[in-house]
C-alpha cells in the first residue's frame, strides 16, 4: 500500500487546468505532445503528462528526465526527479504533425491500432484502453493492473504506450472510483482483483486473432492484486513490480526497520520505534475508531528518544504529530477498505502461473526482504516464479541520489527494468542478463508440493 506518494498529476488539477480559459491553451499544447516517438537512430522516446506545465520524457534504457517549456518551441530537461539540469534538448515544431527532435535527433509518433472501451465489473463502469502495435500479427498483451494511486491510469500509465512501441500490446483502464470510470475508490483487493479480470476479457475480446499471450503487469498495492486474479482466472503470466509478498501491517513494521537501522540505530530502539508503529497501526486498521489512548501513551514514552524524529515506517509517519480528534477526522479520508491483515502467501502458493518479481533492495516503501525469502521459498518448492532483485533500487525500480537533508531524488529506472517486462510478457522467461539485477530463475529439479 502506497500512501504517501501518489503521480505527480492529480486529475483534479488537470480539471482546473482546462476550467480556466487562459490556461487551456497551454494544457491542450502539452496534451499533444504527449506520446511515443521513433526516433531516426532507431530508438524509442515516450512523452507522458507531469507537473503543470511540465512533461516526461522516458526511454527504454531507463533514464528519464522533466522537461521544462523554453523559448518557441524548445523544451529543457531536469534528469530524473531531481531539479538538475541534464543537457538534454527537446523540441515539437509542429504539435499536429507529430515530429519530434530530442536530443539532437529527429522523430516521429508511433501510430498504434488503438481502441477504446467501457466494461462492466461487479455492477460498476469502467474506462479502458487496446494498445496494440501495428500489423496483423499476433502479439501478446500486458493488461496493467494499478497501484494504490487516485489518478487516472488512461492519462498517466505510461507503460501503455512504451510496451506496444517494443512488440507487446497494453491494456490499461482507470479503475473503480479514479479518472472516468464508476464507482469508488477502494483499496479492497477482492474487488479489485475481479476488475483485473474483467479487464483481462475485455482486452482477449478487443484483441480478436491478434491476442497471443496475455497477463498482467502490476505495481505496488497490485502485487496483491494480480496474484489473486491470476489464480480466479486464466492468464499467461503474471508480473509484479515493487509488490510485497506479506500484509498490509509488516509493510509498515518492516519500513520502520529498515529505515532506522540504515541511519546507524540499535535493535534496542529499532523495538521501542516498532512498538509506536504497532499502536499507529491499531489505530489505523479500526477506521480511526480506536486505540487513541495506547498511541497516546506510548508518543509520550518516547517523544525525546533520539530516534523518534527518524520514525516514518509506510504511514505511521503522518499519524505521529495527529492529536486524537484530528485522527478521528482523518476516517473519512482513508475509507478504502483496505485488508491489513490479508496473507498473500496461500494465494501465491496456490498459483500456477509463471510470475516474475521484480523488486529494489532500497525500497523504503515496500521493503523486499522478507519478499525475497518468501519468493525464493515458494520457487524451491517447484513453483514457477522468477525474482530480480536490483540491490541498489527503491520503490518504482528508480535510483536515486540522498539529499544532505536525507531525503532522496529519484534519477533514473534501474538499467534493464524495461527490457525484462518486456522479454517476460513475450517469452515467459528472462534469457539474459538485465545490468546489475540479481536474478534467480525457477529451477527444473525443485519438487512441487
Amino acid at each position: 500500500m502506497k500512501l504517501k506518494r501518489h503521480l505527480i498529476l492529480s486529475c483534479s488539477v488537470l480539471l482546473m487546468l482546462l476550467a480556466a480559459p487562459s490556461l487551456a491553451t497551454a494544457a491542450d499544447a502539452i496534451e499533444c505532445h504527449v506520446g511515443s516517438y521513433r526516433l531516426a537512430d532507431g530508438s524509442s522516446v515516450d512523452i507522458s503528462p507531469s507537473e503543470p506545465g511540465t512533461l516526461r520524457w522516458r526511454r527504454f534504457d531507463g533514464t528519464v528526465g522533466q522537461l521544462h517549456a523554453a523559448a518557441g518551441t524548445a523544451w529543457t530537461s531536469t534528469g530524473g526527479w531531481t531539479k538538475d539540469s541534464d543537457g538534454i534538448t527537446a523540441s515539437f515544431p509542429d504539435c499536429a504533425s507529430g515530429d519530434i527532435t530530442f536530443n539532437g535527433v529527429s522523430g516521429h509518433r508511433i501510430a498504434f491500432d488503438v481502441k477504446d472501451v467501457t466494461f462492466m465489473s461487479r455492477g460498476v463502469t469502467l474506462a479502458g484502453r487496446l494498445i496494440l502495435p501495428k500489423g496483423t500479427g499476433k502479439v501478446p498483451v500486458v493488461v496493467l493492473v494499478h497501484g494504490s494511486e487516485p489518478d487516472s491510469a488512461l492519462t498517466y500509465y505510461y507503460l501503455q504506450r512504451m510496451l506496444p512501441a517494443e512488440g507487446v500490446g497494453a491494456f490499461v483502464y482507470d479503475k473503480r472510483g479514479t479518472g472516468i470510470s464508476g464507482g469508488k475508490y477502494t483499496q479492497d483487493f477482492d474487488t479489485l482483483a475481479d476488475d483485473a479480470n474483467a479487464a483481462v476479457d475485455e482486452a482477449r475480446r478487443l484483441a480478436g486473432a491478434r491476442l497471443g499471450r496475455i497477463g498482467f503487469q502490476a505495481g505496488s498495492e497490485g502485487g496483491w492484486v494480480a496474484p489473486l486474479a491470476a489464480n480466479r482466472g486464466h492468464v499467461d503470466f503474471v508480473i509484479v513490480c515493487f509488490g510485497l509478498a506479506v500484509n498490509v501491517i509488516d509493510e509498515d513494521q518492516e519500513g520502520v526497520e529498515l529505515q532506522l537501522r540504515e541511519k546507524g540505530y540499535s535493535p534496542a530502539d529499532i523495538a521501542k520505534a516498532q512498538e509506536v508503529a504497532t499502536a499507529a497501526e491499531n489505530v489505523f486498521e479500526s477506521a480511526f475508531t480506536s486505540g487513541f489512548k495506547e498511541f497516546d501513551a506510548v508518543r509520550a514514552k518516547y517523544k525525546n528518544e533520539p530516534w523518534y524524529k527518524d520514525l516514518r515506517g509506510d504511514y505511521t509517519w503522518m499519524m505521529l504529530p495527529k492529536t486524537e480528534a484530528e485522527l478521528r477526522a482523518m476516517a473519512k479520508d482513508f475509507d478504502w477498505h483496505t485488508p491489513f491483515r490479508y496473507d498473500p502467501m496461500p494465494t501465491l502458493r496456490a498459483g500456477k502461473t509463471p510470475q516474475l518479481w521484480i523488486l529494489g533492495g532500497e525500497d523504503y516503501e515496500a521493503p523486499s526482504a522478507e519478499t525475497i525469502r518468501r519468493i525464493k521459498s515458494l520457487m524451491a518448492s517447484g513453483l514457477p516464479f522468477t525474482l530480480a532483485l536490483y540491490p541498489q533500487a527503491e520503490h518504482g525500480i528508480t535510483y536515486f541520489k540522498t539529499e544532505a537533508d536525507g531525503t532522496r531524488d529519484s534519477t533514473r529506472y534501474a538499467p534493464g527494468y524495461f527490457y525484462m517486462m518486456r522479454d517476460f510478457a513475450k517469452l515467459g522467461r528472462l534469457p539474459g542478463a538485465y545490468s546489475d539485477a540479481e536474478i534467480s530463475r525457477p529451477d527444473p529439479g525443485a519438487a512441487s508440493h
